[in-house]
C-alpha cells in the first residue's frame, strides 16, 4: 500500500536540481484540474496536492514521490 499523507504534513521530494520541502495541501481523489494541469486520480491512486515552502508555487505528487520529513 502505498504512503498515506494528511493535510498539513511536512515533506520532500525530488525536485530539479535537489529536494524540495513543503506542506500537503489535500488529497485528490478525482480527476480534476489542480496546480495548472489535469490530474487522474481516485480512491485507489490518489495524488497529492503540495505547496513548496521555497517557492510558494503548487504541485501535484503521486505518494510514491513523496516523503514525510
Amino acid at each position: 500500500m502505498a504512503d498515506e499523507f494528511s493535510k498539513g504534513d511536512h515533506v520532500q521530494w525530488k525536485s530539479h536540481g535537489g529536494t524540495a520541502e513543503g506542506t500537503v495541501k489535500k488529497k485528490i481523489t478525482s480527476d480534476t484540474e489542480e496546480a495548472g494541469r489535469t490530474v487522474r486520480a481516485d480512491e485507489d491512486n490518489p495524488q497529492y496536492l503540495v505547496e513548496s515552502e521555497k517557492s510558494g508555487g503548487e504541485a501535484v505528487h503521486k505518494p510514491g514521490a513523496l516523503e514525510k520529513d
